[in-house]
C-alpha cells in the first residue's frame, strides 16, 4: 500500500509533497521519506514511522527549499521497516534517487551481478538494487536517464510504480508503471506525480493515468513523453479533466469502495498474472515456487489455512490442486486448525491465504506448522505484511489496495495465484499434458475480458436486488468448483446487508435446507454448463416444485434453466476450473445493490474490520 508523490515546477516542492503524502496515508505504511533538489544540492530525509515524524525530522535535518521533490510512504517488503530501508534511495554515485512501489522479484540475481561490478548496498531493499541497475545502464550504455530506466525495467521481473530523478539533469523526472497505479498531474509549467490524484487535485484538474507497461519522461517547459517500456513505441498522452472532489477521487468516481473494487477485478486479475504467466512461451514464472519446487512438488499433502473469503478461495484451490497437480489437499479454518492437535509432518506444505497478511489466526497456524517442520507458503495482498515475512516463501496477489471490508477482488486474485501455482506444479510433475496446460493459460488470459462482460449484467442485478431486498433469508447452491462460490455469495450478503444467508452444496439441499423452501425464499443457484449441469437442473426442479424463487447464474445462451428460473444472470463460457472467477461477479453485485437499497454502510459494515488481528 505504498504511496508515491512527486513535483517538478515553479513552486516550492516540499509543502506539496508533504501534503500529498498525508493525503495517501489511508493506504497504510510503516515509514516515509522525501528528497528535494534546490538547484545545487540533492537533499533527503526519511524515517521509520508516520508522515508527522518525517516532518519533524526533515525540518530539523535539511533545508526545505527546492522546486523538485519526490516523497514516499512505504510498506516494508525487502528488509525490515527502518530508517535505512525507507525510501527514497540513492544510487552509489549519489546522482540518482528513486521511490518505488511494488516488488522486484529477481532483485537477488541482479544484486549479485551488481556486486561483482563493484556496487555496494546500504539497505536490504529491492529498490536500491533497481536504482543502481539504472545507474549501471547509464554508465555502460552511455544513455540518458529515460532510456536507462527502460533498459533496466526490461531486465526486471515483478510489479512497480517508480519515480527517478537525476541531479545531473535536474529538469526532469522519469516515471513508470506495471501493476501499481501512477497518475501525472499536468499544470501550468509544472507537473505532479502520485499514486492517485488526491495529492494534486487542488493544483490542477488535468491528469494522465499511465497504463501498465508505460513510462513517461516529465520535463519542465515540454509536453509529457510516454513510451511503451517493452518496445519503446510512443504513446499519445491522454489528458483527462478531473471533475471530482477529493473523497470521490479516492473512490475512483464510484459511490463506494466496494463497487469500485468489484469493477477493478479485470485489471486486478491481469496484474496478478502479469509477468508470471507467459502464454506465448508456455511458461509460468513464480519465484516463490521456482525456488522451492522440489519441496513443494514432493509434498505428501497440501494444507490450506485461511479465514472468511480467503477460506472460500482455498476451497476452490482444493479442487484445482487435486485435479491438476494430483496432490491431496485439506482446507482448514485457521481459527480451528490452531486450537486442535493437527497431524503435521515435514512432508506437508501449508499454504496460508490472507488479504491483509495480518490475520491473527492464520499467523498462529503458520507458526504451528513451522514448529512441526512443514513448509509454509503465503498468499496475500499487502506487501511486507506479517504473513509474507513469517512464511518460508509466497506469492503476492497484485490486487492493489482493497479498502472495502467485504473482500471482492481479493477472492478472484487469490484464485488466480493459486491456479498459476497448481498449473506450474502440474506441469513439473507431469500430471497435466502440454496441450491442457497451454489451454489453461489461454483461457486464464481471456478471463479479465470475460469478467468485464459479466459486469454488464449490473442493471438486471439491480432489478433482482430490488425484488428480493426485503427477504429475511436466502439460500445459495452450487456444485463442484462453484460450491465455494455459493458459500462466498452467502457470506457477502450477510456481511453487508445483514440478511441471513446460507451456502450449500446443491446435492445437500435434500438433507435439511429443503425444509426452508417456500414461495418467500429466494434461492440462488449456480448452474453453468461446465460441471454437473444436469444434476443442478434437477435440484432447480426440486426447488421449483416447492414454489421457491429461483435466481440462476448460467452460461450465456442457456435456455433450460431460463425456462425454470424466475431470473437468470448470464456469464461467459469458460473451462470449469475458471468458472468461479466469473460466477462470483453477479453475486458480489447482488449483495452490494441489496445493501445499498437497504441503506447499509457498504464499505464499513457493523462489527467487521478489514484486518482481523485479534482472536
Amino acid at each position: 500500500m505504498c504511496g508515491i508523490v512527486g513535483y517538478i515546477g515553479h513552486r516550492e516542492a516540499y509543502p506539496i509533497v508533504l501534503k500529498g503524502l498525508q493525503r495517501l496515508e489511508y493506504r497504510g505504511y510503516d515509514s516515509a521519506g522525501i528528497a528535494l533538489y534546490d538547484g545545487n544540492e540533492l537533499k533527503m530525509s526519511k524515517t521509520k514511522g508516520k508522515v508527522a515524524d518525517l516532518k519533524t525530522r526533515l525540518e530539523s535535518e535539511i533545508s526545505t527549499n527546492g522546486t523538485v521533490g519526490i516523497g514516499h510512504t512505504r510498506w516494508a517488503t525487502h528488509g525490515e521497516p527502518n530508517d535505512v530501508n525507507s525510501h527514497p534511495h540513492y544510487s552509489n554515485s549519489g546522482d540518482l534517487v528513486i521511490i518505488h512501489n511494488g516488488i522486484i522479484e529477481n532483485y537477488d540475481a541482479l544484486k549479485k551481478e551488481l556486486k561483482k561490478r563493484g556496487y555496494t548496498f546500504k539497505s536490504d531493499t529491492d529498490t536500491e538494487v533497481l536504482v543502481n541497475l539504472i545507474e549501471d545502464v547509464i554508465l555502460k550504455e552511455d544513455v540518458k536517464l529515460g532510456k536507462a530506466v527502460q533498459i533496466a525495467l526490461n531486465q526486471t521481473v515483478g510489479a512497480y510504480a517508480i519515480a527517478v530523478f537525476n541531479k545531473t539533469k535536474p529538469d526532469e523526472i522519469v516515471v513508470a508503471r506495471l501493476g501499481s497505479p501512477l497518475a501525472i498531474g499536468v499544470g501550468d509549467d509544472e507537473f505532479f506525480v502520485a499514486s492517485d490524484a488526491s495529492p494534486f487535485i487542488e493544483f490542477t484538474n488535468n491528469a494522465i493515468y499511465l497504463e501498465d507497461g508505460e513510462m513517461a519522461v516529465i520535463r519542465r517547459h515540454k509536453e509529457v513523453k510516454i513510451r511503451k517500456i517493452k518496445d519503446d513505441s510512443l504513446v499519445d498522452p491522454y489528458i483527462q479533466e478531473l471533475q471530482l472532489n477529493l473523497e470521490q477521487i479516492e473512490k475512483g468516481g464510484y459511490e463506494h469502495f466496494m463497487l469500485k473494487e468489484i469493477h477493478e477485478q479485470p485489471s486486478a486479475i491481469t496484474d496478478t498474472y502479469r509477468g508470471r504467466m507467459l502464454v506465448d512461451q508456455g511458461l509460468i514464472r513464480m519465484a516463490g515456487v521456482d525456488d522451492n519446487m522440489e519441496r513443494i512438488s514432493n509434498a505428501k499433502r497440501i494444507i490450506i489455512v485461511a479465514c472468511g473469503t480467503s477460506w472460500h478461495a482455498g476451497l476452490v484451490a482444493e479442487y484445482i490442486f487435486e485435479d491438476i497437480a494430483r496432490i491431496p489437499v485439506e482446507v482448514e479454518y485457521a481459527s480451528e486448525f490452531r486450537y486442535r492437535n493437527p497431524v503435521i509432518s515435514e512432508n506437508d506444505v501449508v499454504i496460508a491465504i490472507s488479504q491483509s497478511g495480518e490475520t491473527a489466526d492464520t499467523m498462529a497456524a503458520i507458526k504451528l506448522a513451522k514448529e512441526k517442520g512443514a513448509f509454509t507458503f503465503g498468499v496475500c495482498n499487502v506487501v511486507g505484511s506479517s504473513i509474507s515475512r513469517e512464511t518460508h516463501a509466497g506469492a503476492y496477489t497484485h490486487a492493489g489496495p482493497e479498502i472495502g471490508v467485504a473482500s471482492t477482488k481479493a477472492f478472484t486474485t487469490q484464485i488466480t495465484v493459486l491456479t498459476l501455482m497448481a498449473l506450474k506444479l502440474g506441469k513439473f510433475k507431469g500430471t497435466i499434458s502440454h496441450s491442457d496446460f497451454q489451454f489453461h493459460l489461454q483461457e486464464l488470459e481471456r478471463i479479465p475480458e470475460k469478467v468485464k462482460e459479466a459486469l454488464k449484467s449490473d442493471e438486471l442485478i439491480q432489478e433482482i436486488a430490488n425484488k428480493y431486498k426485503d427477504a429475511p433469508n436466502c439460500l445459495y447452491l452450487g456444485r463442484g468448483y462453484n460450491f465455494p462460490v455459493a458459500l462466498e455469495g452467502a457470506l457477502k450478503l450477510k456481511e453487508i446487508s445483514y440478511i441471513h444467508a446460507e451456502g450449500y452444496p446443491a446435492a445437500e439441499m435434500k438433507h435439511g435446507p429443503i425444509a426452508l423452501i417456500d414461495e418467500q425464499m429466494p434461492v440462488v443457484v449456480i448452474a453453468t454448463k461446465k460441471g454437473h449441469y444436469e444434476k443442478v437442473v434437477s435440484n432447480i426442479q426440486e426447488i421449483k416444485s416447492r414454489k421457491g424463487k429461483i435466481i440462476g447464474i448460467v452460461t450465456k445462451g442457456d435456455e433450460e434453466v431460463r425456462d425454470l428460473a424466475d431470473y437468470v444472470i448470464e456469464v461467459p463460457e469458460t473451462m470449469e476450473s475458471l468458472t468461479p472467477l466469473l460466477t462470483t461477479i453477479p453475486l458480489q453485485l447482488l449483495s452490494y445493490h441489496i445493501a445499498v437499497m437497504l441503506g447499509k454502510n457498504v464499505d464499513q459494515p457493523r462489527n467487521l474490520a478489514k484486518s482481523v488481528t485479534v482472536e
